[in-house]
């Protein structure tokens, strides 16, 4: 090994490290500890370049390829054996204010990106965790706290440029290698290794957004005032979801929310605070609140409409989607989720889609499944039982698959017809399959 090491380094400006060799751990990093990677070589890409050479020299070589940045989409085995490009050192942010387009590097963040657009007030398509890299969210579809006002995050790139299999940087859009650019928006990973990204950004100045906390034990009152909000004809730039959440007894919680189980309301209104306070009072008089964080908020403060864990942790989580939520549904997931249970998962999502979610881009990419009502979403401590029980009892009203961006063990939401196109292009683009 240590002789394909000192070749892959003559053509590599940045590191090439072996197991065992000193930051070797720190370039397969993943966020959810659960996952233990074991590559056979790790690139650590300073650009482009080094990009298309580590492909090269991996087809040369018979290594397949695998990628990583943040850390966040990393699943068990995936890395195993491969030829890892980690892809976090090639940072840019580039905004355009007059096209209201910003170009983004494979290793930026969220947080990196809505700091660097928040001068010239504006949004772009961000996930609820500020430390969640751009380009692997975006593979994966990308669904934001404001989706129903914007859409998929993939409905806005507007070019990505990668490394294909064949060792080639390219740049992909509308125009120029159109069913690659269908693929990568939603088709997930496995077509080439993305370098840089541009994607399209929305005018706000301000958010008016947070969190309403609720006692566990009004679970069923909260939920069903939440389906018949969501039914109402609601505006599509009125964005919420609603987690059934266990929280621990730690000093960092506010005082009334420790050790508790609580029905957490996350709401997000990219418009005036005023309107957007009017459409979410029937909610906030569902129950009687523990703690009420919604107001305005800046935009680089977003993280804080969900307050996602901002550190590693170990978890199994899994997705589904739901085409409504009828009384019955919500009794079920009270079943498997309430507060009389002892052993429940740590935390149970359910995010209102439709609004721009479901429209067709003007740009079709590899998300076809756009008609669902909700996405469920269920994290647990890894190997607790609870978290598959909740989906046996919630089968009913599940379709057994998850979007893309959200799915964790689930299969992918997807038709016939667009699995047959994508393996139909993965075919031409990578016939050997050294991409992972």
């Amino acid at each position: 090994m240590s002789q394909t090491v000192e070749q892959l380094q003559d053509l590599i400006a940045g590191p090439v490290l072996a197991p065992g060799d000193p930051g070797f751990d720190a370039e397969t990093f993943t966020f959810n500890t659960t996952v233990n990677a074991r590559p056979a070589l790790v690139v650590g890409a300073l650009d482009r370049h080094d990009v298309a050479a580590a492909v090269r020299f991996a087809a040369e070589k018979g290594f397949t390829v695998a990628v990583t940045s943040t850390g966040h989409g990393a699943v068990p085995g995936g890395m195993d054996g491969a030829l890892v490009i980690n892809t976090s050192r090639l940072k840019e942010i580039s905004v355009d204010p007059q096209a209201r387009t910003v170009r983004v590097g494979a290793g930026n963040r969220w947080a990196e990106v809505v700091q660097a657009c928040a001068p010239f007030a504006l949004m772009p398509p961000a996930g609820a965790a500020p430390s969640v890299g751009v380009t692997g969210y975006l593979l994966g579809g990308g669904l934001s706290p404001l989706g129903r006002a914007f859409g998929f995050a993939a409905d806005h790139v507007h070019a990505l440029e990668l490394v294909t299999a064949d060792g080639v940087h390219r740049r992909v859009d509308a125009d120029t290698h159109k069913e690659l650019f269908w693929a990568l928006r939603g088709g997930g990973g496995g077509f080439g290794v993305v370098t840089a990204v541009e994607i399209g950004l929305f005018p706000v100045s301000t958010l008016y957004g947070g969190t309403v906390f609720f006692p566990g034990q009004q679970a069923a009152d909260v939920l069903r005032a939440f389906r018949d909000w969501n039914d109402d004809r609601l505006p599509d730039e009125a964005c919420g979801s609603l987690a059934l959440q266990r929280l621990p007894d730690l000093p960092h919680l506010p005082e009334p929310l420790r050790g508790r189980f609580v029905v957490a309301l996350r709401y997000a209104y990219p418009g005036d605070p005023a309107e957007g306070a009017r459409l979410l009072a029937p909610l906030r008089a569902a129950a009687d609140p523990i703690l009420d964080t919604v107001g305005e908020l800046p935009l680089t403060e977003f993280g804080a409409i969900h307050n996602d864990p901002a550190g590693p942790m170990p978890a199994w989580d899994r997705g589904d989607l739901l085409p409504a939520l009828p009384d019955e549904a919500i009794d079920a997931l009270l079943t498997a989720a309430g507060a009389q249970v002892a052993d429940a998962p740590i935390l149970v999502e359910l995010r209102r889609l439709g609004g721009a979610l479901a429209r067709t881009p003007r740009h079709d990419n590899a998300l076809s499944v756009r008609d669902a009502a909700y996405t469920l979403f269920v994290v647990d401590a890894p190997g607790a039982p609870s978290g598959s029980r909740l989906f046996t009892t919630m089968a009913l009203w599940t379709r057994g698959a998850g979007l893309p961006t959200m799915r964790g063990e689930a299969p992918v939401a997807t038709t016939p017809e667009t699995a047959a196109r994508l393996a139909e292009i993965k075919k031409t683009w990578d016939p050997a399959r050294l991409l992972r």
